[in-house]
């Protein structure tokens, strides 16, 4: 084995020499003649020489005419060093392309936890899937009617969700390390409309039906539609926050993605796929499901992070007007997703039924409000599915469905709902 230590030693016969330490002064010079040798060495490196083809000679003589001040002026923020106070969630000036120092250490370590739970959806078997849904008489009407429509809505949802990301609040969050968290969001998107797809593959469904759910689908359509509507203006390249009336514009977008679209839409698919996979049914799309819901709910915490952060930096966006229209968006998502509960199961199924659910949203739909500092509107509302909670605690969950469970490295600094 090499050390580095060797590297060290006078050569052989050689006498070693006792360094002289050098004083700032020495230092100095040597830093200077150093960058002096550099320069050189580059403009050595730009010289034109015989051998050059044409299109070399050009490009070496293009850039002599580079103005660097110039090619650096349009990126975002300030060329100064970043100070920590420098740094805000929107509208910040600083240069957004330094990531360090951090300011929102809770933004950095969500990112690192995403990194630690990365999976893939072919990892999961879907043989017994495979099999089940084949049979004949291995599901019931019902429950081939929750499992088609959960993979219509989700298999699109996931979509609208990732292009929010990518074609608004990834550009409106001038905060670099929120910015690392929302790259890597935006991925887990991406593997989970895969998931989506390969389950829909798997089962051998009509893709064309399955995907496009959404146009077709009432139940369906009406989510979709509620969530891009908070889309359209912000999704605009010219779109700028910076007023207040653009700054609240983009707060109720977080709101409406993260609170409701991830932090209400997505619960009664879950929560019925999961029952299945906890009666030993459709175990492989549950497992997919499973490890989704994970991802989601580290979005949904993050988001509202961010969405208290922005509160507490711009304390005259949470008006009186905005409390009451946040609290609107999720009594409406509350309701979009009854309805849909109740499309979605006429009739009572998998130890469930519509009206357990509608406790189950309003539950869920008083920690959305709360979570942002607003008031319960379900006052009095329990928890029907407490298996749910057992579900999202990491602890709890290996072997649950008996299958290869993938390890969850950092599930111990997680918190869940």
């Amino acid at each position: 084995m090499l050390s580095w230590d060797e590297f060290d030693k006078p050569e052989d016969g050689a006498a070693a020499a006792t360094p002289t330490p050098a004083t700032p002064q020495h230092a100095g010079a040597g830093i200077e003649r150093i960058e002096r040798e550099a320069d050189a060495s580059v403009s050595d490196a730009r010289a034109v020489s015989a051998g050059d083809s044409a299109a070399v000679a050009r490009a070496k003589a293009a850039l002599n005419e580079l103005d660097i001040a110039e090619g650096l002026e349009d990126l975002e923020g300030s060329a100064a060093r970043v100070q920590v106070d420098e740094k805000r969630m929107i509208n910040c000036r600083a240069d957004l392309n330094q990531l360090v120092p951090f300011k929102y250490d809770w933004a950095w370590q969500k990112y690192l936890d995403g990194c630690a739970n990365h999976w893939m959806p072919q990892e999961v078997n879907m043989n017994a899937d495979i099999a089940l849904w084949k049979s004949q008489d291995g599901l019931t009407e019902d429950e081939r009617r929750i499992v088609k429509r959960n993979l219509g809505f989700f298999s699109t949802a996931d979509s609208l969700v990732a292009n929010n990301l990518v074609l608004a609040t990834y550009r409106l969050i001038t905060n670099p390390e929120c910015r690392q968290y929302i790259l890597r969001q935006a991925f887990e998107e991406a593997i989970h409309t895969h998931a989506y797809q390969y389950c829909i593959e798997s089962l051998g469904m009509d893709e064309g039906e399955i995907f496009n759910m959404y146009h077709e689908i009432p139940s369906v359509a009406k989510k979709a539609a509620w969530g891009l509507k908070y889309t359209r203006s912000i999704s605009d390249p010219t779109f700028q926050t910076g007023t207040v009336e653009t700054d609240k514009q983009f707060l109720k977008n977080l709101i409406a993605y993260y609170c409701v679209l991830e932090g209400i839409f997505f619960y009664c698919g879950f929560t019925q796929i999961l029952s299945m996979g906890r009666r030993n049914k459709m175990t492989g799309t549950a497992e997919q499901f499973q490890y989704i819901l994970r991802d989601e709910s580290m979005h949904l915490n993050f988001g509202i992070d961010m969405i208290n952060q922005i509160k507490i930096e711009n304390p005259h966006l949470w008006d009186a007007a905005m409390k009451d229209e946040a609290t609107q968006m999720i009594l409406q998502g509350t309701q979009l997703e009854i309805e849909y509960a109740r499309d979605t199961m006429p009739r009572g199924v998998l130890g469930m039924n519509a009206a357990m659910m509608e406790d189950y949203l309003k539950f869920i739909a008083n920690r959305r409000l709360t979570q942002i500092g607003l008031k319960e509107e379900y006052p009095g509302t329990t928890n029907p599915f407490p298996w749910m909670s057992e579900i999202m605690d990491l602890k709890k969950e290996k072997n649950f469905f008996e299958t290869r469970v993938i390890e969850y490295q950092t599930g111990g600094a997680l918190s869940w709902d």
